[in-house]
């Protein structure tokens, strides 16, 4: 995320180490850096009051909000660039609201790039029509991006054949895996081992990469 209190900190860090790093974009929670220009967090506050007022709110396109999506958008991106002297090759967004409809419609998210697909979910997880909006998500952005094959979160760990499901079709697919290891279950799985012990021999990506992206569509 980049506007934020730590950003500079965590892109210095980055550069430093050469972890690989994606923008997260941000257009529901309030920048707190503290030299973000005033007009960004105005324009971010219009964006974000449509976004929450409601749980359809990111399925609705708002013609009168066009240019402030944009505006949060570019902004976005120009700092990612300076923060890490590359355009971003990689996009998701917080509470992934990079998949909404002001971004989707507009075609903001340059074409070619890697996006985070909508979140998976096992047949038994999510109602028919929630599996169905989720699908032509996927199939729209699919095809002006890279995506993986499936997304899932890592939580909850419980049962154990939900991992042990998603785990199974990393040996076939390219499976993205989000994990906070500010929740404490989550933190004690990645550490103590348990999350090698699981997933045996699947291969474990060094950084983020995916075939047809490295070779074109």
């Amino acid at each position: 995320m980049v506007f934020m209190e730590d950003s500079e900190r965590a892109a210095a860090i980055s550069l430093e180490n050469g972890i690989d790093a994606g923008l997260h974009l941000n257009f529901t929670t309030t920048f707190s850096a503290k030299d973000c220009p005033t007009s960004l967090v105005g324009h971010q506050r219009k964006v974000a009051e449509h976004l929450l007022r409601h749980r359809f709110g990111r399925a609705i396109y708002h013609p009168g909000l066009a240019e402030s999506f944009k505006y949060v958008f570019n902004h976005q991106v120009e700092e990612f660039r300076r923060l890490y002297g590359k355009f971003p090759q990689r996009l998701d967004g917080h509470h992934h609201m990079h998949l909404c409809a002001n971004i989707l419609v507009a075609k903001l998210l340059p074409t070619g790039t890697i996006v985070r697909r909508s979140e998976s979910f096992l047949a038994s997880e999510k109602g028919l029509m929630n599996r169905l909006y989720r699908r032509m998500l996927d199939k729209v952005v699919s095809r002006r991006h890279h995506v993986a094959d499936y997304f899932f979160t890592l939580g909850p760990l419980e049962p154990p054949a939900r991992l042990q499901r998603i785990f199974q079709l990393g040996r076939q697919f390219v499976v993205e895996l989000e994990t906070h290891p500010v929740n404490g279950d989550e933190y004690r799985f990645l550490t103590s081992g348990e999350v090698l012990a699981q997933i045996g021999n699947i291969p474990i990506a060094q950084r983020y990469e995916l075939a047809e992206a490295i070779s074109g569509f």
